[in-house]
């Protein structure tokens, strides 16, 4: 692995990794009254595009890092939805 696939797959960690707090917050207060539904909606589509695009690109850490940002932002909204 070159030394920019390895940089992109460590930025993709990271900013990845910074929704599991907002994510077990949600899940443990049982409150998502402060988070946005119309960000989530957005940034949840622009994330599905950026998929799309490393998809396309066939470059793994887009993919990975869009993928697993994807189903954690997907958790949210559904928890935004569920506790309402």
């Amino acid at each position: 692995m070159d030394f920019v696939t390895v940089l992109g797959l460590v930025a993709a960690s990271i900013t990845t990794v910074s929704f599991l707090p907002q994510m077990m917050k949600i899940w443990q207060t049982k409150s998502a009254k402060d988070v946005s539904f119309l960000m989530l909606i957005c940034f949840n589509t622009g994330i599905f595009l950026w998929l799309i695009y490393g998809i396309i690109l066939q470059q793994l850490p887009i993919i990975l890092a869009n993928a697993a940002t994807l189903s954690f932002n997907l958790i949210i909204l559904w928890l935004k939805i569920k506790y309402r």
